[in-house]
């Protein structure tokens, strides 16, 4: 298992290596919080929410999940935790840059893939 403090330390390595531009406007910057988030879509508390894209009154932010990041991927080793952690957070950065430009892809794509995980959970 990891620490909170080991897996931001993560973060902070990931971050220093993605180009600079990709935070731009991203006023509120990345925050690593200690919960547990489970998807408002969650069957029997099966799905776990490990990050999520905000832009409200507060600014442009990214906030991620320890103890989902922890539940999901507690296991992994060092270089397994690296490269989910750096998916995570491109993938939130990619809502980021889209929210700028005004597109909504990756949104209408998670939105099908948790419509595809309730249609499963039907059967």
């Amino acid at each position: 298992m990891y620490s909170i403090d080991e897996i931001n330390e993560l973060l902070d390595d990931i971050a220093a290596e993605i180009p600079g531009e990709l935070f731009y406007d991203l006023n509120g910057g990345v925050s690593l919080l200690p919960d547990i988030k489970y998807s408002d879509a969650a069957i029997d508390g099966g799905l776990y929410t490990l990050g999520e894209y905000h832009h409200d009154q507060m600014g442009r932010y990214i906030v991620l999940y320890y103890g989902s990041i922890r539940a999901v991927y507690g296991s992994n080793t060092v270089g397994e935790m690296r490269a989910n952690l750096k998916k995570l957070l491109v993938h939130e950065l990619t809502h980021h840059i889209e929210s700028l430009a005004g597109e909504r892809d990756l949104e209408i794509k998670d939105k099908q893939q948790i419509n595809e995980y309730l249609r499963k959970s039907e059967q």
